[in-house]
């Protein structure tokens, strides 16, 4: 034995022992106790050895004694071990037990089990079970997308611009896989846009605007949702442009821009064809000119050939000069005329 422990008194060690047991008995009093104490008055049925494997197995004691207490409080029969489990899958146990306790409240069927799942699938349970209870009102266009009224056109080429309320209530065998509210207003508006549009006229769609709600509803748009649609109601429907018309206005202006189109194509060749004769016109006087150059060279050389003479050249001067006189007198007549 070392020198220290024999010379230590035995009862010394004793204490010590005692005193770091004491603090031990301690801080498991003040850790434990209280749930301890809770649980056991609230017959939850969770012992002291239950607590402290908890805390071994990384599970908040707290949590799952609070949840025991008020599961046992409402008369369900859900098990510590249930619970424990639950909270190692990484789910929300107080959520779930007051989605349980409220379903039971109001008569629904719901099953740990099946509430375990749809919370660990990251629905709410909760709000499923709420929206269950108290049906949810969707507005249809989504007010958040920035669309205030779904736009359809009737037959008749009117448009018209409708915002419809849809009552659904949570359905809560297909919570886990169903669509969500976004596809339930995606199938709403494609049904009001289908029935104005098979509507012959805007007028029939006007009279009978719960001729609407009663075609789309007629679908079952909530096939594989997580909703139930129970009302589709027309808030509001207003008579927008007159599309027909607008359409025709426009196939009538691309017409006439193509009528200008080719009425400007046959401008632009009448202009080409106009400086084309102008310039074979000019040519043609060239020709004339040139042919007139040669007159003088012809008379020289019907001189020289004898088969011209001296009288035969001025009767044809003068034949030249009376058809000049003419050609002037008939000038000056029609310029009289015309003034």
């Amino acid at each position: 034995m070392s020198p220290f422990f024999a010379e230590v008194n035995p009862t010394v060690i004793v204490l010590v022992v005692l005193a770091i047991i004491v603090f031990l008995l301690f801080i498991f009093v003040v850790k434990y106790i209280n749930l301890y104490i809770r649980a056991l008055f609230s017959r939850a049925n969770i012992g002291i050895f239950e607590l402290i494997g908890m805390s071994l197995r990384k599970v908040n004691p707290k949590v799952i004694v609070d949840s025991r207490i008020r599961i046992v409080q409402s008369g369900l029969d859900i098990s510590r071990a249930e619970l424990e489990a639950h909270y190692l899958a990484g789910g929300n146990v107080p959520n779930v037990v007051s989605a349980l306790i409220a379903a039971d409240r109001a008569g629904i069927d719901l099953g740990f089990h099946q509430a375990a799942a749809i919370d660990l699938a990251g629905r709410n349970i909760l709000e499923a079970v709420r929206t269950s209870v108290n049906p949810k009102v969707i507005d249809c266009p989504d007010a958040s997308s920035g669309t205030r009224k779904i736009s359809a056109v009737a037959g008749d080429g009117i448009e018209l611009l409708a915002k419809a309320r849809v009552t659904v209530r949570a359905n809560l065998a297909r919570l886990v896989g169903g669509a969500t509210e976004e596809t339930i207003t995606a199938r709403v508006q494609e049904g009001i846009l289908t029935t104005i549009g098979s509507a012959q006229n805007h007028f029939q769609v006007l009279e009978n605007p719960d001729l609407i709600s009663r075609q789309v509803l007629s679908k079952g748009l909530d096939a594989n949702t997580a909703f139930e649609i129970l009302s589709i109601d027309i808030a509001d429907i207003d008579v927008g442009r007159n599309i027909r018309s607008q359409l025709q206005i426009d196939q009538a202006e691309a017409d006439k821009r193509v009528a200008q189109a080719k009425a400007e194509e046959r401008k632009a060749m009448a202009i080409a064809r106009e400086h084309e004769m102008v310039a074979q016109t000019q040519e043609n006087r060239a020709k004339v000119v040139e042919a007139e150059a040669e007159i003088p060279l012809a008379i020289a050389e019907a001189f020289r050939s004898g088969n011209l003479g001296v009288m035969d050249f001025y009767r044809l001067k003068n034949i030249q000069a009376d058809t000049a006189m003419r050609d002037s007198i008939a000038e000056g007549d029609g310029g009289e005329k015309e003034a």
